[in-house]
């Protein structure tokens, strides 16, 4: 259900209470008698094994195979204690950011709510010096979410692009640049990006799952076949290459945009959170996966390892054609729920300037310019590691990290944050780590961009 739907509803009435209420530790008489999800009015609800399927991918993409990369600019020991860590990091700032919106919908009588109605509302109804934000939070986290989904979707096409040209070129005895892949990609990722509904995107996501399951079985083969050597591999690499660490890791697990629409469109919301419910089993799943590949596929590769560790397997082996294949199916298939989060806020802001009659051919057209666009920005920047790291730094971390923490601060001010605080004390900690992957991995990966194509380190 949309905001606009919910506002006009008569359960959303009692957002006519006095401001001041929101935040204090009196609540409305009949508040614990609300239950949001009891009033929830979906037409295509998912199921809760299908939102599990759509979690699971939405962490499960490029990010996972440049774990080992990730390694080389953490050290073995750092790499690994820093997986967990940032994985349960982002974990912790999913689960605070649903829990709040679901008090935020209890307390203002609001069925559903997306992220940024979520952060608006907060706002709206919290400490007085910060209501005028209200409008600037809904925006922030509107047009952030466009732009991270919209970057991502571009590492997508580049990842693509480069799979197929390793394997095309090798078995073609080619030499073609990864930039005419990249517009061979653009071919499917043009018909995909057409689907609008999230619930037909579920065979695409468990297809998707299945080939990144076939293609980790082919990865690990090749990372175990032969005796790994442990000793020339340091715990610790370097406080200059740390940067690189966190940004991609944080680009890898994050999929904050995903969570919402997938959460309101559950049929059973209430299995979502607790133990072990669809959050637990999907980031617990994604970080002991992230943690495995990362670890190993450094010791095998060491510092030749690449921005995705399946272009290190031996391109000769038709074993090894085969995973870079299905990763890139695999990949493809996640597009169209990538390109589905910043096209369901975009069109929500739109639509409503467009005659009805004209809704659909907008929609074609719309994505289609979109997605062209897409495809230039990967031409311009066809090269994974710097990428990844530059789009996990700007957008993931601020999403995906800061902002919940500010939400549930705000909410919870000021006198709902604990014993001495700790809410705030722990949300304060997690923002300053956001704020620093943000600046820093993005001077690191900036300099790494600039560095490619000034011709110091070019390599295509």
């Amino acid at each position: 259900m949309t905001e606009e739907k919910a506002k006009s509803s008569p359960e959303t009435t009692a957002t006519q209470f006095v401001a001041s209420d929101f935040n204090s530790t009196t609540k409305l008489a009949d508040d614990d008698d609300y239950n949001p999800f009891e009033h929830r009015q979906l037409e295509k609800p998912n199921s809760t094994s299908g939102s599990l399927i759509h979690l699971l991918k939405s962490s499960l993409g490029t990010g996972i195979l440049a774990m080992p990369v990730a390694f080389k600019n953490a050290g073995l020991l750092f790499g690994a204690l820093g997986t967990v860590i940032i994985g349960l990091i982002c974990t912790h700032c999913v689960h605070i950011l649903v829990k709040t919106s679901h008090m935020v919908c209890q307390r203002t009588r609001i069925p559903v709510l997306g992220f940024a109605e979520t952060a608006e509302r907060v706002f709206e109804y919290g400490p007085v010096k910060l209501r005028g934000m209200a409008k600037f939070s809904k925006l922030f986290v509107d047009y952030g979410l466009m732009a991270t989904y919209f970057s991502a979707g571009c590492v997508y096409i580049v990842f693509i692009g480069s799979s197929l040209g390793k394997v095309i070129n090798d078995a073609a005895e080619l030499d073609w640049s990864v930039r005419i892949y990249i517009l061979f990609t653009m071919i499917p990722i043009l018909a995909i990006g057409q689907i609008r509904e999230l619930k037909f995107l579920v065979p695409f996501s468990a297809l998707a799952n299945l080939f990144i399951v076939v293609t980790f079985g082919i990865t690990l083969y090749y990372i175990f076949k032969d005796p790994l050597q442990f000793d020339d591999k340091p715990s610790f690499a370097s406080f200059a290459t740390l940067p690189l660490f966190f940004s991609t890791v944080i680009f890898a697990m994050e999929g904050i945009g995903v969570v919402m629409p997938v959460e309101n469109s559950m049929a059973k919301p209430q299995q979502f959170l607790g133990c072990p419910g669809v959050l637990n089993t999907a980031m617990g799943t994604v970080i002991t996966l992230y943690a495995v590949i990362g670890f190993f596929g450094y010791v095998r590769y060491g510092e030749e390892s690449a921005g995705s560790v399946t272009l290190n397997l031996p391109v000769e082996d038709a074993l090894a054609k085969a995973a870079q294949l299905l990763i890139a199916a695999a990949i493809l298939f996640t597009f169209g729920l990538q390109f589905y989060v910043p096209m369901d806020i975009l069109w929500k802001k739109i639509h409503d300037k467009i005659p009805k009659d004209k809704h659909n051919i907008s929609q074609i057209a719309i994505r289609t310019g979109i997605m062209i666009l897409m495809g230039c920005v990967a031409l311009a920047v066809p090269d994974l590691e710097p990428f990844i790291g530059l789009v996990g730094a700007i957008f993931f971390s601020s999403l995906g990290l800061l902002v919940p923490c500010v939400v549930e601060t705000v909410f919870l001010w000021p006198n709902e944050l604990g014993t001495f605080k700790w809410v705030l004390i722990k949300n304060v900690i997690f923002g300053a780590f956001s704020i620093f992957a943000l600046i820093a991995g993005s001077y690191v990966s900036i300099e790494e961009i600039i560095k490619l194509y000034t011709g110091e380190e070019h390599t295509e």
